[in-house]
C-alpha cells in the first residue's frame, strides 16, 4: 500500500508485534553443504499450517537487487528466486499448504498506479545509464581504474508484468521448482502446493485473500488454522486483520537503514556512483572472503504477529459507556478503513493527513466521539456508512488550518536544527586531514588489507610540513577561508568566495500552494485542478469520486473486486473540509465487469521505451506519430513533488488511458498475434501440485486415467479441509513423465512422482456477502502482552523484539572467557566500517577461513566425530534414528524444539552471515543434481542455499544470501 511510513509507525507504537526470526542455517562438513531438514520442528517454536507467498515481493529483489551485483542473465534470476523461496520455507516450514501467487492483470484502479511506476522506472533507468557512462568516462580520464564493463543488455524491470515472455517463463520455472521439491525435499512430502501465476487475474495478495475468504465460508474449514503471509507491503497487515482469523502472522524482510550498497561502476562498497574515484579494489577480509558481501549485510527476516496487534487494538479501541454492546471485530474493520485515508494503492492521501504527524491517532480519537454520538460503527463487512464517515471528515476539516500551520513550523524547526548541526560539524572539522598511509582510522578498524601505500610520498610529506607551518604562524585575524599559494604564503586575493553548493541553505522546489497561509484552498484547486475554489460543482465531483473510491477499496479488501473498470480519475485528493453532503453518493458499482487481457494491460501501463515486450504491430501504436492513441505515451512528463522532498514521493502527471479508445485501436492489430502471443494473452487459473505420499495424489491420478473432462469437487477429507473444483489439464505434470528443466544449468526430473491439476476456489452467488466475523469454534490465542509492554510501547526506545515465538527463550550469553576466546581466535580486522572488533562474529568454529586447517577426507561414518558439538540428526538424512511416520506427521502448534546447545544458540541468535559458498559437485543429500551435459565450467562453484545450484562461469560476483 502507498504508505511508506506505515510499518515504521506501527512497529514503534506497538513494538511487541515484531519477533525476530530464528533461522537454522545449512551446515558444512568437509566442503559438503548439508541442507536443513525442514521436516523437523520449527526452531521458532511455533508450527505454521499455511504459507502464502506474494511472489512479486520476491521477484523484484532477486532480479534487480539493490545490495549486491545484479544477476547476469535470466537463468541466474530464476535460481535466485528458487533460493529465496527455499530460505522462506526453511524459516516457516508450513505443514499443510504452500500458496504461491504472482500478480495477474490488476483492476483498473490499480493500473493507474502501475502506469505511473513503469513510466518512472523507464525514465529513471535511462537517466541512470547515461549518468553511469558519463562518470565512467570522467574517472578513466583522470587515470582511475574501473573493471571492464560487461556487455549486457540493461534489465528492464517493467518486464515483471503479466503478459510478457519473462512472466511466462517464470511460471514454467516455478512448475519445475515445485515438482523438484515435492519429489526430493522431505519437508514438502505431505504438502499441498497451489500456484496462481500471472495468467490468473488479480493482484497476488488479493488472490491469497480471496482464497482465504472463500475457504472460511466452507463447513470443513479449520477456524484455528495458523496462516503465515510473506510480503513487505503495508497493506498485508490490513488484509490480515480483515480476515478476522485468530492466528495470522506476516513474515517480511527486516528494514535496515543505511545498508551498504555496491557502487554500480567499481562494485565496491562504501560509496555511490557519483562519488566513485576508480581506486583499486581493497582486499575485504584476510582472504578476500567478503569481496561480494560485507559481513553482517545478509538480509534478515522478522515476524509480525497480528494476534498481538489485535491485543493492542482491543485495548486502544475499547469504548466505555456505549449505548450498545461493544463489538471489537467491527471496531477493527473501522480502524482498517480509517488507515485508507493516509494512503493506499488506489487513492491519493488527503493533504491534511500524514502518518508521520499522528494522523491515525487523530482519526481514532475523532472516531470514538462519532461512535458515541451516532450509536454505530463506520463499516459492516466491507460496506460503509457514509453519514458517520462525513462526521469524521468534517471534524478533521475543522482543524485543517492548524494542521498545515503546525506542519510548516515543524519544517522550519527541522531546517534550523540541521543548519546548526552543519555549522557545528564545519567548526569542529580539522583544517587538514592527511590521506593514504597517514589517514586516521577509527579504533580497532584499521584497513583490513593492511596499510595503504601513498601514491606520492614527497607531496604528502610536503603538505604535512606546510600545514604544520601554517598552523604555527597563523594569526588570530586570519580568516578560515584564507587561501595560500604554492609557496606557502597567503594569496593576495584574500578569502575565497563560498560556492553556492557550500551554502547552508539547500535549494528547494518552489511551493505555490503555501498551505500555511490564508487562501490555501483557492490556490490548491487552481494549481492542481486548474479550477477556481468557488466552482462548487467541480469540487463536489472530486469529492464524490473520492468517496466512491473509499467504498470500492473497502469492498475490495472484504468482498473482492466490486468493479474491474472503476478508477479515481484525478491525480490529487480533495480536502477533508470538502466532504459535505456525501450521504447521497451511491456505493453501487457496475456488475459483471471483466478484467483486461494481459497484452491489453501492457498497452495500458507500459511506456513506449518498454514496447519491445509487445508484438511489433502493437508496439507501433506507442511510437507512430499517426497512431490514434499516441497521446497515451508521452516521451517526457511532469513530476509534481506536491510538497514532498524526493522524486519518488511526487505525482507523475500522466494522461489517463481511455479504455474505449484503446480497445478500438487494438481491434486493428489483434489479427497479427501469433499462436504463442494468443496463449499469453489469455486468462488462466490456479494449479494444485501434490506428491506421491499425499492422500489426494491417487484421486487426481484416477481423474486423468478416467479422462474426466468435467470439473470435479475436491474431497476436503483428502486435503486438510480445502474445498474447490478440480479439472484435468493438458499441460499437467504427471507421474512417470519427465519434467524438463527450463533452466539449462539444472537437470531434468526423469523419475517424477508429482501430479498437478487445475484448481478453482469455491464459488458463491454474486450477491453473497462474506461476513467479517470471528468464526465459531475459533480459539482466541492466550494473551501475549503484559503490563510492562504498554510502557515499552510508549517510553522505552531501547526495547528490542524477542527472538522466536517463545517469550521464555534465553538469549545467548558470552562470559569473560568467551570474549577472551574471541580475542584470540577472531581477527580484529574482520569488522566492517562502523562496527567494533567482534561485530557479527560467530562462535569459534562457525566460520572456517580459506587457509584454516581442514582434516583429511574420511568416510561419512567418521564425520560426526570431527564435530562433537553438533547434533548428528542436524547433519544427515541418512543413518540416523528417525521417529516413525505417524510421529513425524504429527505437529502440535505448541510443540517446541528441544533446547539448543550453547554453540547452536549463538549461531541462531546472531543469525550468522559467515557461511561459506561451497557445495557438493553433483548429487548429495538434497538429491538436486546438475545436468550432466552442462557441467564443465558451470560446475566450479555453487550457490549458497544448501541446494546444489551450480553457477554460470565463475566470476566471484554473486552471493545469493
Amino acid at each position: 500500500m502507498g504508505v511508506p511510513a506505515f510499518f515504521r509507525w506501527l512497529s514503534r507504537k506497538y513494538p511487541s508485534i515484531v519477533v525476530n526470526v530464528v533461522e537454522e542455517k545449512p551446515k558444512e562438513c568437509n566442503g559438503v553443504k548439508i541442507p536443513v531438514d525442514t521436516s523437523k520442528p520449527n526452531p521458532n517454536e511455533v508450527e505454521f499450517d499455511n504459507l502464502y507467498l506474494d511472489m512479486n515481493g520476491i521477484i523484484h529483489p532477486c532480479t534487480h537487487p539493490e545490495d549486491k551485483p545484479a544477476p547476469k542473465n535470466e537463468d541466474e534470476m530464476m535460481v535466485a528466486i528458487f533460493e529465496y523461496i527455499d530460505r522462506l520455507f526453511n524459516i516457516v516450514r508450513p505443514r499443510r499448504l504452500l500458496y504461491m501467487a504472482i500478480d495477474g492483470v490488476a483492476p483498473r484502479a490499480k493500473m493507474n498506479q502501475q502506469r505511473s511506476r513503469r513510466f518512472r522506472a523507464s525514465k529513471e533507468g535511462v537517466e541512470a545509464t547515461e549518468e553511469k557512462e558519463r562518470i565512467r568516462k570522467e574517472v578513466l580520464a583522470k587515470g582511475g581504474y574501473l573493471p571492464q564493463d560487461e556487455v549486457k543488455e540493461r534489465f528492464d524491470s517493467n518486464c515483471i508484468t503479466p503478459g510478457t515472455e519473462f512472466m511466462d517463463n517464470l511460471a514454467k520455472c516455478l512448475r519445475y521448482y515445485i515438482s523438484d521439491r515435492l519429489n526430493n525435499d522431505p519437508g514438502w512430502k505431505n504438502l499441498t502446493v497451489i500456484l496462481s501465476d500471472a495468467s490468473a487475474p488479480g493482484e497476488g495478495e488479493h488472490k491469497i485473500m480471496d482464497y482465504i475468504r472463500r475457504q472460511r465460508g466452507q463447513p470443513n474449514h479449520d477456524p484455528n488454522t495458523h496462516h503465515c503471509l510473506c510480503g513487505a507491503d503495508a497493506d498485508l497487515i490490513m488484509l490480515g486483520l480483515a480476515t478476522h482469523e485468530p492466528l495470522f502472522t506476516i513474515i517480511r524482510e527486516e528494514f535496515k537503514p543505511n545498508k551498504p550498497k555496491p557502487c554500480n561502476l567499481c562494485g565496491q562498497f562504501g560509496h555511490e556512483v557519483k562519488e566513485c574515484q576508480g581506486l583499486p579494489r581493497e582486499k575485504q577480509g584476510q582472504h578476500d572472503e567478503f569481496a561480494d558481501c560485507p559481513p553482517g549485510c545478509e538480509q534478515e527476516f522478522i515476524f509480525i504477529r497480528l494476534n498481538v496487534l489485535r491485543e493492542y487494538l482491543e485495548r486502544e479501541l475499547t469504548m466505555a459507556s456505549l449505548p450498545f454492546p461493544f463489538d471489537f471485530e467491527r471496531s477493527v474493520d473501522d480502524w482498517v478503513f480509517m488507515c485508507f485515508f493516509v494512503g493506499n494503492d488506489f487513492l491519493p492521501h488527503l493533504p491534511s493527513l500524514e502518518i508521520r504527524e499522528g494522523a491515525i491517532d487523530r482519526l481514532v480519537n475523532i472516531y470514538k466521539d462519532v461512535v458515541h454520538k451516532t450509536g454505530g460503527y463506520l463499516t459492516n463487512s466491507g460496506f460503509v456508512n457514509l453519514e458517520r464517515v462525513q462526521m469524521i471528515m468534517l471534524a478533521v476539516g475543522d482543524v485543517e488550518d492548524s494542521i498545515f500551520k503546525k506542519r510548516k513550523d515543524d519544517e522550519e524547526n527541522f531546517k534550523r536544527r540541521q543548519k546548526e548541526k552543519r555549522k557545528r560539524m564545519k567548526r569542529d572539522q580539522p583544517a587538514f586531514i592527511p590521506q593514504g598511509q597517514f589517514a586516521p582510522h577509527a579504533l580497532n578498524m584499521r584497513n583490513r588489507s593492511g596499510p595503504q601505500a601513498i601514491s606520492n610520498p614527497r607531496q604528502a610529506a610536503y603538505e604535512m610540513r606546510m600545514q604544520n607551518k601554517f598552523s604555527m604562524n597563523k594569526t588570530p585575524s586570519s580568516s578560515p577561508n584564507t587561501s595560500f599559494n604554492s609557496e606557502g604564503s597567503p594569496s593576495p586575493g584574500g578569502g575565497i568566495k563560498r560556492k553556492a553548493e557550500d551554502s547552508d541553505s539547500e535549494p528547494e522546489p518552489e511551493d505555490n500552494i503555501r498551505l500555511w497561509e490564508e487562501g490555501w484552498k483557492q490556490r490548491y484547486y487552481k494549481n492542481k485542478f486548474d479550477v477556481d475554489a468557488t466552482d462548487e460543482k467541480f469540487r463536489c465531483k472530486v469529492v464524490q469520486s473520492y468517496v466512491e473510491g473509499l467504498c470500492w477499496v473497502l469492498r475490495y479488501y472484504y468482498q473482492g473486486c466490486a468493479s474491474w473498470k472503476w478508477f479515481f480519475p484525478f491525480h490529487y485528493a480533495p480536502f477533508a473540509s470538502d466532504f459535505e453532503n456525501i450521504t447521497s453518493v451511491s456505493s453501487d458499482f457496475e456488475k459483471n465487469t471483466k478484467p483486461f487481457k494481459p497484452l491489453e494491460q501492457l498497452m495500458g501501463v507500459f511506456p513506449a521505451a518498454s514496447g519491445n515486450f509487445l508484438p511489433e504491430t502493437w508496439r507501433k501504436l506507442m511510437s507512430d506519430p499517426e497512431s490514434s492513441i499516441i497521446d497515451f505515451y508521452p516521451d517526457d512528463f511532469a513530476l509534481d513533488l506536491n510538497g514532498k522532498k524526493f522524486a519518488w514521493q511526487g505525482v507523475a502527471l500522466l494522461p489517463f488511458v481511455d479504455e474505449r479508445r484503446l480497445r478500438a485501436a487494438l481491434e486493428e492489430v489483434y489479427p497479427d498475434l501469433t499462436s504463442d502471443e494468443i496463449r499469453r494473452n489469455s486468462l488462466g487459473g490456479d494449479h494444485v501440485f501434490v506428491g506421491k505420499s499425499h492422500p489426494l495424489h491417487d484421486f487426481i491420478l484416477e481423474l486423468y486415467k478416467s479422462d474426466v473432462q468435467e470439473p470435479s469437487d475436491l474431497p476436503p477429507e483428502l486435503c486438510h479441509g480445502i474445498q474447490g473444483e478440480l479439472q484435468t489439464d493438458e499441460g499437467a505434470v504427471l507421474p512417470n513423465k519427465t519434467v524438463y528443466s527450463p533452466v539449462p544449468m539444472l537437470r531434468d526430473l526423469n523419475q517424477n512422482t508429482v501430479i498437478s491439476i487445475k484448481f478453482k476456489d469455491p464459488q458463491y452467488q454474486e450477491s453473497y456477502v462474506f461476513k467479517a466475523v470471528f468464526l465459531s469454534g475459533a480459539k482466541k490465542p492466550s494473551p501475549t502482552l503484559k503490563p510492562g509492554d504498554w510502557e515499552k510501547s510508549n517510553n522505552d526506545r531501547s526495547w528490542r523484539p524477542q527472538i522466536g515465538f517463545n517469550p521464555n527463550r534465553k538469549q545467548v550469553h558470552l562470559d569473560s572467557s568467551a570474549f577472551r576466546t574471541l580475542g584470540h581466535v577472531v581477527p580484529k580486522d574482520r569488522g566492517y566500517s562502523g562496527s567494533g572488533s567482534y561485530s557479527n562474529a560467530p562462535p569459534p568454529g562457525a566460520y572456517n577461513p580459506g587457509n584454516s586447517y581442514r582434516p583429511p577426507a574420511r568416510s561419512q561414518a567418521q564425520i560426526p566425530s570431527l564435530l562433537p558439538n553438533l547434533r548428528q540428526q542436524n547433519l544427515f538424512q541418512g543413518p540416523v534414528h528417525r521417529p516413525n511416520l505417524s510421529q513425524q506427521q504429527r505437529y502440535d502448534r505448541n510443540y517446541g524444539n528441544e533446547p539448543l546447545l550453547s554453540w547452536n544458540r549463538a549461531l541462531h541468535s546472531q543469525n550468522s552471515a559467515f557461511q561459506q559458498n561451497q557445495h557438493m559437485g553433483s548429487g548429495g543429500p538434497s538429491n538436486y543434481y546438475q545436468r550432466r551435459e552442462d557441467r564443465g565450467e558451470r560446475a566450479r562453484q555453487g550457490y549458497n542455499s544448501g541446494r546444489n545450484y551450480p553457477l554460470p562461469p565463475s566470476s566471484g560476483r554473486y552471493n545469493w544470501n
